[in-house]
């Protein structure tokens, strides 16, 4: 698994990248997610879309900072924008969405499966281990 600034990409088997989703973003998903600040205007974006009046409304920094938090998540492929009149009216950017969701399925979806199994089996051994301690039945709680 190779991840660059732009894109999710598989290595082939030459170790060359394969593209996998194409994005036009310039910025890094996952440097854009570590602010906190961005992370609460992709919440806040994910209820539907709005104006940069109303997002800084909701946050307690300055309009001028929401405004550089939403470019950094637009050039990160997180966030686009559409101007209506005087104002710009912004929503979040599905395909930077769906990157960063295959990417963290593709790290963590094998490892939290392994996981799940396991915690299975550990309880099924505990249940196994009680039983044979009290010579009673696996209780169901």
């Amino acid at each position: 698994m190779c991840y660059g600034s732009l894109v999710v990409t598989d290595c082939g088997a030459e170790g060359e990248p394969e593209q996998m989703i194409e994005a036009r973003a310039s910025g890094d998903p996952f440097e854009a997610l570590g602010d906190p600040n961005r992370r609460d205007i992709l919440r806040l974006l994910s209820d539907g879309d709005k104006p940069v009046r109303e997002i800084a409304a909701a946050l307690p920094i300055s309009r001028p900072a929401v405004s550089r938090h939403l470019r950094l998540l637009k050039e990160a492929g997180l966030v686009a924008e559409q101007a209506q009149g005087t104002r710009r009216i912004y929503h979040l950017q599905e395909q930077g969405m769906h990157a960063v969701q295959a990417y963290l399925e593709r790290v963590w979806g094998d490892a939290a499966r392994r996981f799940r199994l396991l915690a299975e089996n550990t309880e099924n051994t505990e249940n196994t281990e009680n039983t044979e301690d009290t010579g009673d039945k696996p209780r169901n709680d």
